[in-house]
């Protein structure tokens, strides 16, 4: 199987998820982008306890362009501290497998 990962990131609104997720794909470094419903998160931000409405996306991609991806969402990211993991894939179709490697090719 050809190796591929997902990136796990949250974003501050929809706007900006989708921004940086079609940045992701017209780029090359991500084959496909799940922007998901809003969620709650509640965390420790500079000593104090915050809750706030997040927009969690997956981004699938090639394992060898994840760290290039990564620094792409942090770059264009609105938090100083993004949250942005990468989830190994453990087993997948092997076409959609070829498929979303091929597609995370920096073009």
């Amino acid at each position: 199987m050809t190796a591929i990962v997902s990136v796990y990131a949250v974003f501050a609104n929809a706007e900006e998820a989708e921004r940086i997720g079609r940045v992701a794909v017209e780029e090359g470094l991500a084959a496909c982008v799940n922007i998901l419903g809003p969620c709650r998160s509640i965390y420790r931000w500079q000593g104090a306890i915050e809750t706030s409405s997040e927009v969690p996306v997956i981004f699938k991609t090639a394992a060898e362009a994840a760290p290039a991806l990564t620094a792409r969402i942090a770059a264009l990211h609105s938090y100083d501290v993004p949250a942005i993991v990468t989830w190994p894939i453990a087993d997948a179709l092997p076409d959609y497998a070829r498929w979303a490697a091929e597609s995370s090719t920096r073009r």
